[in-house]
C-alpha cells in the first residue's frame, strides 16, 4: 500500500516540475498521470545503464521521473495532443 502512495507521490512532484518547465496548464490527476509516465520511461532509461544497489529504489529515480516527464510533454507538443486544461482564472 505504501508503494502506491509513493508512486503517486513521486508522480505528483515530477509532473508538477515538468509542466512548469514546458508551462503547462493541466489537472492534477493528469499531472499525476504524466509524472508516473515519465516515472516509467526514465525507469527503463535508468536500469538500461545502471542497477541499483539496494533493487529497491534507483537514487537517481527523481530526475529521471522529471526528466521522462518534460520528455512526454515534448513529444505531446510535437504531435499536438493536449491535455485537460485548468482554467488560470
Amino acid at each position: 500500500m505504501f508503494h502506491l502512495i509513493w508512486y503517486l507521490l513521486i508522480g505528483l512532484i515530477s509532473g508538477v516540475v515538468a509542466k512548469s518547465v514546458m508551462h503547462v496548464h493541466m489537472t492534477i490527476f493528469w499531472t499525476i498521470v504524466l509524472g508516473i509516465i515519465g516515472s516509467i520511461l526514465g525507469g527503463g532509461v535508468t536500469h538500461m545503464f545502471s542497477r541499483p544497489t539496494n533493487e529497491r529504489y534507483h537514487p537517481a529515480g527523481l530526475i529521471f521521473s522529471t526528466l521522462g516527464a518534460i520528455l512526454v510533454l515534448f513529444i505531446c507538443y510535437k504531435l499536438k495532443i493536449h491535455f485537460p486544461q485548468v482554467n488560470p482564472f
